[in-house]
């Protein structure tokens, strides 16, 4: 009998990036600013409403689609912000987490020997799920400072064999907002070869500068071929509610339903009922809570480049990416964020770890949702050992 014991897609995948760095930084007392997760909790009203749900209203297992008031919530939050009109009976299902929300997308809707379009840099979950379900990836990726759309050859990742393209916008780790233009032309490729595209939006309401999110199911032929994901941890600074949601045409939901059910069935009863009064907020908290984040990314903007990093654009998310290189230290990625844990204490993550081959070797993501005082004694730290 063999000494392995597991699958090797997992076994050979090694423990997530920001498991391994959140662990550094509790051994080396470092300040966490690579783990996208902030350190304050959501809006007391949203957790007053979860509690109460929790005392007053069942908390047996509800319907494996999301409980009623949650999947109305989320049509009305289509409608109000996009001008999508979503059914919440047949398009609407509530999930575990946008990540549990992924898997059931992949693995609902992609057949062995299907071809899958991914846009580096990656989330950490995508290709490890594309690979579960048989699919056959087919990486395009966009690259730093500019991040810009290569368009032949992601026209070229296309074929007869494609059945779905995935699309983070705004984008982590880079920050990037997909323009309606870049939009259009990845819409375009999807119909001409009968595809799919599975839409991770969970940072919706994370757009900078004057910018708005423009879901890919917004464009013309592209309401019942996209699979759009939100998140209510990034909407709400909820993260460990893991409460995501996902809308599709009923015949793109049966399918994701299907792999719903057999992976997690259903999400806890009192958080659906707190999403489902976060996302019925008026406007005031939706501005309010851009607001925030984007002088939040200002501050430690500014705080990096006072550091002496080459700061790049943070367009949206949590996320800003750095060149260190002005820093004057002789090393990659990996190395310079082990060098600013162990010597600095501030986390950071490499984002080579975003890249399949990890040639893009001297850039570094910061998280900026984070109490000010911890990111100006973050800066502080850095500023002792390299700023002359």
């Amino acid at each position: 009998m063999s000494d392995f014991i597991g699958n090797p897609l997992f076994a050979s995948g090694g423990i997530t990036i920001f498991e391994v760095m959140s662990g550094l930084a509790r051994k080396h007392n470092a300040i966490n600013l690579g783990q996208g997760a902030p350190d304050t909790d959501g809006p007391a009203d949203i957790r007053q409403a979860a509690a109460d749900a929790t005392m007053n209203l069942s908390n047996q297992y509800p319907s494996m689609m999301g409980i009623p008031e949650l999947r109305e919530a989320v049509a009305r939050h289509n409608q109000r912000f996009y001008g999508l009109d979503v059914d919440a009976q047949s398009e609407v299902m509530v999930t575990a987490g946008a990540t549990e929300a992924l898997a059931n997308a992949i693995l609902g809707l992609v057949a062995p020997g299907d071809e899958v379009v991914l846009i580096e840099p990656l989330y950490d979950s995508y290709l490890p799920i594309v690979k579960l379900a048989g699919g056959i990836p087919q990486l395009v990726r966009v690259t730093p400072p500019h991040w810009e759309l290569p368009r032949d050859e992601l026209a070229a990742a296309f074929s007869d064999k494609t059945k779905l393209v995935l699309i983070n916008s705004p984008m982590n780790p880079c920050s990037k907002v997909f323009s309606d233009d870049e939009l259009q032309f990845l819409s375009e490729l999807v119909i001409k070869h009968d595809a799919y595209a599975l839409c991770d939006e969970v940072y919706e309401h994370l757009v900078f500068d004057g910018r708005k999110h423009r879901p890919l199911m917004t464009f013309p032929g592209m309401r019942d071929r996209c699979v759009r994901i939100g998140s209510a941890g990034k909407t709400f600074s909820l993260t460990g509610w893991k409460v995501g949601y996902i809308t599709a045409c009923p015949k793109l939901l049966e399918p994701i339903a299907k792999a719903h059910q057999y992976l997690v069935f259903t999400t806890a009863p009192n958080l659906q009922h707190g999403v489902a009064y976060g996302l019925n907020q008026d406007d005031s908290y939706f501005n309010g809570f851009t607001a925030v984040m984007e002088n939040k990314r200002d501050y430690l903007m500014k705080g990096l480049r006072e550091v002496g990093f080459d700061v790049l654009d943070s367009q949206g998310t949590y996320f800003i990416t750095c060149d260190f290189r002005p820093l004057g230290f002789e090393g990659d990625d990996e190395a310079f964020c082990q060098y600013l844990i162990e010597k600095v204490g501030v986390v950071a993550i490499p984002v080579s770890a975003f890249y399949q081959q990890g040639d893009v070797r001297h850039f570094v993501r910061f998280c900026f949702c984070k109490r000010e005082e911890m990111m100006e004694e973050a800066i502080e730290r850095m500023k002792k050992v390299f700023v002359a």
